[in-house]
C-alpha cells in the first residue's frame, strides 16, 4: 500500500515545476499579465476568463512593443493583430488573423469562438465582424510605429522577408517581381526577440480545466498580409482539459509547419514530463532549422509545468512567469536553451 503513494511523491517531485493548482503560465516577463489573469481565476472567473483578462492585459499595456496596438508595422507601415483563444474542455476555439483597426484582438477570437460557427477570420472581413459585434475601430498607428517604418525605408527597407525576386530585396524597397531560383534557397532569417514576440498564455484551475490564447501585432517589416503561428490552432497554442495546455513563441513563420503546441500536449497525454513534451516539441523543429529563434511552454492537468529553448547567438535562455497557489503572485522563471 505503501509502494503507490512512494511513487506519486517522487512523480510530484520530478523536474518540470511544482504541481500547483490553478495555474498561470505565460511567454515572458510579462507579469502584469500574469497577475490579471490570475486576479481572474482566484475571483473564480474560467480558465478561458483568465487567458483571455491576461492577453487583454497585454495589449493595453503593449508589452514589449510586440503585443496589442502601435509596433511592428507592416512593409507598409500598418500594424496589424493575431490572437487565439482555445477552451480545453470543449474544444472550442476562435481566431483573428491580419485583423486591421481594432485593439482587442483577443477579444473578437473569443467573439468568433462564442458567435460564430467558425474558428478563424482574417483581415478586413474580420475587422467588420469586429465592428458589428460591437468592438470600436480607431487607428492602431503610434508616433513609435512611424519612427519603426521610417527608420527601415532610411535603410533600404532591411531587414525584409522577401527572397527569389529582383531587385534584390537585401538592397532594394521593390517593388518586386519573381524570379527563378536556380535551386531551393533559404535566406539568413531575422526573426528575434527584438524584432516581434507573442504572449501565450495557458490556465488551468482548481479542477484541472486549461485553456490557453495568443495575442501578438506579429512580425516587424512582414509582407502585407502575413499571418504567423500565433492565430493557428495547435501552432501558436493548443489545450485539451485531458492532458494540458502549450503555447509557442518565436518565428512563427517557420514553428507553425510543426504544430509545436499540440505536439507538446499530445506527448504530455502520452506521460511525458512537461519539460520532456517542450523540449522535445523545440527539438523537432531544429531537425529542420537549426538556427531558429523560439520557444515554448507547457502544464498539464495536474499544475506541472515546464519551458524549453532553442539556443542561437543572443538568445540562450527564455524568461517566463508563473502564478500558482504556491505563490500566489507571478513569479518569474527561466531556462537554459538546448
Amino acid at each position: 500500500m505503501l509502494l503507490p503513494l512512494l511513487i506519486a511523491t517522487l512523480t510530484a517531485l520530478l523536474p518540470g515545476g511544482h504541481a500547483a493548482l490553478p495555474l498561470v503560465i505565460n511567454t515572458w516577463p510579462f507579469k502584469n499579465a500574469s497577475a490579471a489573469a490570475w486576479s481572474a481565476l482566484r475571483s473564480g472567473g474560467s480558465a478561458l476568463d483568465a487567458v483571455e483578462e491576461g492577453c487583454a492585459r497585454c495589449q493595453a499595456e503593449q508589452c514589449d512593443g510586440t503585443v496589442g496596438y502601435g509596433g511592428s508595422p507592416d512593409e507598409s507601415g500598418e500594424t496589424t493583430l493575431d490572437a487565439m483563444i482555445i477552451d480545453g474542455d470543449t474544444m472550442q476555439a476562435g481566431a483573428v488573423g491580419d485583423l486591421r483597426r481594432i485593439k482587442d484582438a483577443i477579444g473578437v477570437a473569443r467573439a468568433v469562438m462564442e458567435h460564430t460557427e467558425h474558428t478563424l477570420l482574417v483581415g478586413e472581413s474580420a475587422s467588420v465582424f469586429a465592428e458589428n459585434m460591437g468592438f470600436i475601430a480607431e487607428d492602431l498607428t503610434t508616433n513609435r510605429s512611424v519612427n519603426i517604418l521610417s527608420q527601415w525605408l532610411k535603410g533600404n527597407c532591411q531587414p525584409n522577408y522577401r527572397k527569389n525576386v529582383f531587385p534584390d530585396p537585401s538592397r532594394s524597397c521593390g517593388p518586386y517581381k519573381p524570379r527563378a531560383a536556380a535551386r531551393p534557397s533559404e535566406r539568413a532569417r531575422h526573426a528575434t526577440a527584438r524584432s516581434h514576440d507573442t504572449i501565450g498564455m495557458v490556465a488551468l484551475d482548481r479542477d484541472g480545466h486549461a485553456a490557453a490564447a495568443t495575442s501578438t501585432n506579429g512580425l516587424a517589416h512582414k509582407v502585407p498580409g502575413r499571418v504567423g503561428d500565433s492565430p493557428i490552432v495547435g501552432a501558436g497554442a493548443y489545450a485539451d482539459s485531458s492532458a494540458g495546455g502549450a503555447a509557442a513563441t518565436g518565428d512563427g513563420d517557420i514553428m507553425m509547419r510543426f504544430l509545436p503546441s499540440f505536439l507538446a500536449v499530445e506527448l504530455m497525454r502520452a506521460g511525458a514530463d512537461p519539460s520532456a513534451a517542450c523540449e522535445a516539441a523545440i527539438s523537432r523543429i531544429r531537425r529542420h532549422y537549426s538556427g531558429f529563434f523560439g520557444a515554448i511552454i507547457c502544464a498539464n492537468t495536474t499544475g506541472h509545468y515546464g519551458a524549453a529553448c532553442n539556443k542561437v547567438p543572443g538568445f540562450s535562455q527564455f524568461h517566463y512567469m508563473v502564478s500558482d497557489s504556491e505563490s500566489g503572485s507571478p513569479l518569474l522563471k527561466s531556462v537554459d536553451c538546448i
